[in-house]
């Protein structure tokens, strides 16, 4: 005697349906959220927009008001010869590789740093209260004091760095960090994840501490190597903490521009894509072809980050 299953996707649709209860809790939810959006429209659109605007002007910084629309030449212009405009300029194609570049090294070593020290704060020792909150300092100190230290600390005639080394015998002459092509990126990174290691390990000590403890109760049992239970149970469980500090920190060191400028300046090896907006708009003075830029570096900020969470998301639903 067979078992009739024609009732199967009727039972499916059934469990798909949104209940009156899952509905006022998303109306709920929208309620809650409609001030946020309101001063996030305020705040933030009318700036962007404006800003785009400007993109397709020729404004200046003396007169913003008196600039007439141009279009799309600030982006890119054939004047019957050659090509113009910020998409066939090279230091703009500069600013991008330099941005990228410090982007993908000062993260990744942020994420690793960060999960590492987390997990040596996560045992149990004495004083472990009192080094939590001491590696929470360079994270506290504003990113404009922390680069003026740093670049004293690296000054090659005078900076502590290069005194120290050369104490140990590590190098044989003053090394110019913030001067030096290159060096001077590496620099940069260093100071940076020095300063921002603290916030990702806050992340990773929060998620490490809410993790269920019989698993590795467990493990310990069937005496399961700790590796193997890093690997295997701790790593999966923090991913969903990992992707949200390491799009934190890209989000962030996309459009780096304190720490870069206090300790470089304008240079051009370490110009990132905030700076070359900042020296066309202020030094310039031309707003059009800086609105052109900070433009085009809200865009490829938007893309990368919702390329990145959905990619998360996709990675997530693959391990659940």
């Amino acid at each position: 005697m067979s078992v009739s299953t024609t009732h199967a996707p009727c039972d499916e649709r059934l469990l798909t349906r949104e209940t009156p209860v899952q509905r006022r809790r998303v109306r709920a939810a929208w309620l809650f959220l409609t001030p946020m959006l309101l001063c996030l429209a305020l705040v933030a659109a009318w700036p962007l927009l404006r800003t785009f605007w400007f993109s397709l002007t020729d404004a200046n910084l003396a007169d913003t008001r008196g600039g007439s629309f141009v279009g799309l030449s600030n982006y890119l212009f054939h004047n019957g010869s050659s090509w113009s405009g910020i998409l066939v300029d090279p230091q703009w194609w500069n600013a991008v590789r330099n941005t990228l570049h410090f982007t993908v090294v000062s993260v990744g070593l942020e994420v690793v740093l960060g999960l590492l020290v987390a997990l040596l704060l996560n045992i149990r020792f004495t004083g472990r209260s009192l080094v939590r909150a001491l590696i929470l300092i360079p994270w506290a100190i504003p990113t404009i004091v922390s680069a003026k230290i740093w670049s004293w600390m690296l000054n090659d005639q005078f900076g502590i760095i290069n005194h120290m080394m050369l104490s140990v015998g590590l190098i044989d002459a003053p090394l110019a960090w913030t001067a030096d092509a290159d060096l001077s990126m590496w620099a940069v990174i260093i100071v940076d994840v020095w300063k921002t290691v603290p916030f990702v390990t806050l992340l990773m000590l929060a998620a490490l501490q809410m993790l269920p403890s019989d698993c590795y109760e467990a493990a310990r049992v069937d005496g399961i190597h700790p590796l193997k239970v890093f690997w295997r149970v701790t790593l999966p469980l923090l991913m969903p903490a990992l992707l949200v500090a390491a799009i934190f920190r890209i989000l962030d060191s996309l459009r780096v521009f304190d720490v870069i400028y206090v300790l470089t300046s304008n240079s051009s090896s370490t110009m990132s894509m905030s700076v070359y907006a900042r020296q066309h708009l202020v030094e310039f003075q031309d707003v059009g072809y800086g609105s052109a830029a900070s433009t085009l570096l809200f865009l490829v900020v938007a893309v990368i980050a919702m390329l990145y969470l959905y990619l998360g998301r996709r990675q997530l639903e693959v391990r659940s």
